[in-house]
């Protein structure tokens, strides 16, 4: 399908002729072929005046602590309350076989065929963050197709894997009641990015999650944890909550939407809200001129002439990494 075929698909399609246009534009998008990746550019540009007014929220957590189940608990909440919702699933990719389960859509059987939602999983593909490369453009294509609720599930968590956060207006992290000691709440890492901390399956260990649920909250209020000027994710009128809640018995939903609410509003009265997409905006575009240098860099001539050699080197403990590395800069500044 051409780029036009696809805006018209995607922005004015019917319910079936819009999903199988969303899921096209997505492929379209991730794929790295040059003759795409030029037609993705035209269709990004023809549908970017169509994007910018849903909200962005990210979710992430370690594996089993049930954001899948919390996703569609919310989704399905979410569409009761006249939302169209769409969930970008991000699955880790095997660093062996490459290959990725994507079993996002299994877990989601009621929210995955309902009209007004849309579920798309997306292997990680090696790309550092807890998300996929492509993600951020996904999210244009779902805003475009009139998704006013934007659902960005990550790979299990670390304190390295804080990508979803530089993209959505909202980032939550899911912590279960046994999740470690009061040390384990206080580390500096992805706690401190979180807006809102949820910790699910309450009902498991009431006492647990009632006694974590002050653990994190009493961190959160530490001197520092939300000091950054750089950043400003807070801005002066919110203090980051945190809520039990059960996916699983449905509980605590309602009023993690009120709290998303309460954030969306103050957020966007501040001002923080525009200053953050404006901030993202900016870093997704360096992001992508950095992917493009290394691309770039591995398909010059001279360096692929020379990188077997420098490999070779290297690995024999010939040539120190470093110098390897300078070696194969200089060949292609000289040669540009």
């Amino acid at each position: 399908m051409t780029a036009a075929a696809l805006f018209e698909g995607v922005v004015h399609g019917r319910a079936a002729v819009q999903r199988r246009a969303i899921a096209k534009a997505i492929t379209l998008l991730e794929s790295t072929r040059a003759e795409h990746r030029a037609q993705a550019d035209e269709l990004l540009t023809a549908l970017l005046p169509h994007t910018g007014t849903a909200f962005r929220l990210g979710i992430s957590g370690t594996p089993g602590v049930g954001k899948s189940t919390f996703i569609e608990a919310l989704g399905l909440h979410l569409i009761g309350l006249g939302h169209r919702v769409a969930v970008l699933a991000v699955d880790p990719s095997s660093s062996v076989s490459g290959g990725a389960i994507l079993g996002d859509k299994t877990r989601m059987e009621r929210l995955s065929v309902h009209e007004k939602a849309y579920i798309r999983p997306s292997p990680s593909s090696g790309t550092l963050g807890g998300v996929a490369e492509k993600t951020r453009e996904a999210m244009l294509v779902c805003e475009a197709a009139g998704h006013d609720l934007l659902i960005v599930e990550t790979v299990g968590v670390g304190q390295s894997e804080l990508a979803v956060a530089g993209m959505t207006d909202m980032f939550v992290l899911m912590q279960l009641p046994h999740a470690g000691d009061e040390l384990q709440a206080i580390k500096k890492g992805v706690m401190e990015w979180a807006d809102l901390v949820l910790i699910n399956k309450a009902d498991t260990d009431p006492h647990a999650a009632t006694q974590a649920q002050a653990q994190i909250r009493s961190s959160l209020r530490l001197p520092g944890q939300h000091g950054r000027p750089e950043n400003a994710r807070h801005g002066a009128l919110w203090q980051p909550l945190v809520l039990q809640v059960s996916a699983l018995q449905g509980q605590g939903v309602d009023r993690f939407c009120a709290a998303v609410a309460q954030f969306r509003a103050l957020q966007t009265a501040n001002g923080q809200l525009v200053a953050r997409r404006e901030r993202q905006a900016l870093a997704w575009m360096w992001e992508r001129i950095d992917a493009g240098l290394a691309r770039a860099f591995r398909e010059h001539p001279q360096v692929k002439s020379l990188l077997p050699r420098m490999q070779a080197d290297v690995v024999a403990g010939r040539v120190a990494a470093s110098t390897a590395a300078r070696t194969l800069l200089l060949a292609q500044a000289t040669t540009e």
